[in-house]
């Protein structure tokens, strides 16, 4: 069992030859042509190993005869995009980094990454128009993603699809700031407050996690704590450890180890925020979907001081879903077989292993055809909660999978949202 993929190229003819480019063992994707035939820039896993969960990828370049490949972004330490080729032969791309997505040039002669454009936003995509003019896609925390021009470094708005909508609300403000683990790492997260809040005003709390592991939380549009946000709480989205734009070293220090760092990192910012006068201790809430489901279940098993709790595709019981969920490859490679290592199993099973240890209140929600995720993991905790005596709540959307899709329930989705949380935290 593994995850290698391969570049190959196939004579555009009948029974036209097909050819392997590369041999790299990982994962190598997304090829694109030079302008002249000659050559083809593609991405490439940071392993070499038959599975890697926490990856950032690498920008590549090989001869279209294949042979060994120049790495032109593997000391950059970051998660390169959407490679396209400039006609003076260089490559553009995105590039993932500490809460922005941005858009750099990489020298194919000598490597070399030149900053194109960046900022507190998120580019989405790129598209060559012409020589040096680009049509990219951009998002900021004010205004969801819109196609611009990028001319000659400059960007010009062409679409306006979400403005009339956008003028029309009061939106959260959204910065940045850092906390500190009790471990001393340093993470970087967002903090969304009301547009009607007092700069020191103390505020209800809803810590909202993001999934993945392997992704972050960026200066975007990010309708989800907007809406939260709206109903007067503050919003706080933390970049734990095991999220992509710090470096690999940061993403995959978590392998084989979930639930231990991403709740110092969640609860050292939830400190921060305390301490300084942002959030209000006795008013916070914590919830997420998916990976962010399952670190709410991690967080209130570890601590009790969250008043309320939403677990959206989560799962607790690690030592019931080999064979049940999508990660066998995962579970192999990081805990091993069950039979051989099933202590593991059970130590990363504590929140419904020690679930009365809980006392938050929580919300449990999930899509009843989630294959990835599947319902049994919100199933076992409700049950957990409901014989514990501690207030509990499942809500299974019929044939919904992973995400939720059905806009009818989407809407339910945050009105159910709001209605836990305003029940047990004070606004």
């Amino acid at each position: 069992m593994n995850s290698n993929t391969d570049i190959w190229t196939v004579e555009a003819k009948a029974k036209g030859v097909v050819r392997r480019i590369t041999t790299w063992t990982g994962r190598d994707s997304q090829p694109v042509w030079s302008p002249d035939g000659k050559q083809i820039a593609y991405l490439q896993s940071t392993s070499k190993e038959d599975y890697i969960m926490y990856d950032q990828a690498i920008l590549a370049v090989v001869s279209k005869d294949g042979g060994e490949p120049k790495l032109l972004s593997k000391t950059l330490d970051r998660p390169v995009a959407s490679p396209r080729w400039t006609d003076e032969g260089n490559i553009m791309a995105l590039v993932t980094d500490d809460r922005q997505r941005y858009i750099s040039q990489f020298s194919v002669l000598t490597g070399k990454n030149t900053l194109v454009i960046g900022g507190n936003r998120s580019f989405g995509s790129i598209e060559k128009q012409k020589a040096n003019n680009w049509v990219v896609t951009m998002s900021d925390p004010q205004m969801p993603s819109e196609i611009y021009a990028l001319e000659k470094g400059v960007l010009r708005k062409l679409t306006k699809h979400h403005e009339e909508l956008i003028n029309s609300l009061d939106l959260a403000t959204v910065e940045g700031f850092t906390s500190k683990s009790k471990d001393g790492t340093t993470v970087s997260n967002l903090l969304y407050r009301p547009s009607d809040a007092q700069s020191k005003q103390k505020l209800p709390t809803i810590f909202f996690i993001h999934g993945g592991p392997v992704s972050q939380d960026e200066y975007s549009f990010d309708l989800s704590r907007q809406m939260l946000a709206s109903t007067g709480y503050a919003v706080v989205a933390v970049n734990y450890r095991g999220s992509n734009g710090r470096g690999l070293d940061y993403c995959k220090v978590i392998s084989g180890d979930w639930g231990n760092k991403e709740v110092l990192d969640i609860l050292g910012a939830a400190d921060y925020l305390t301490q300084n006068g942002l959030a209000d201790a006795e008013n916070l809430g914590i919830g997420g979907w998916s990976y962010g489901g399952i670190l709410t279940d991690y967080t209130i098993a570890t601590d009790t001081r969250f008043k309320a709790a939403s677990s959206g595709a989560g799962v607790a019981m690690i030592s019931s879903m080999y064979g049940v969920d999508q990660y066998i490859l995962q579970y192999e490679h990081e805990l091993g077989s069950p039979w051989k290592n099933f202590d593991k199993y059970v130590a990363l099973s504590y929140p419904f292993l020690k679930a009365d240890k809980i006392k938050t209140p929580t919300q449990f929600m999930v899509g009843g055809s989630d294959f990835n995720v599947p319902a049994v993991g919100s199933e076992q905790m409700y049950q957990a909660l409901r014989v514990l005596g501690i207030p509990t709540q499942l809500i299974v959307y019929p044939n919904q999978f992973h995400g939720i899709t059905n806009p009818s329930f989407q809407k339910y989705r945050f009105e159910k949202y709001l209605e836990w949380f305003g029940k047990y935290l004070k606004k």
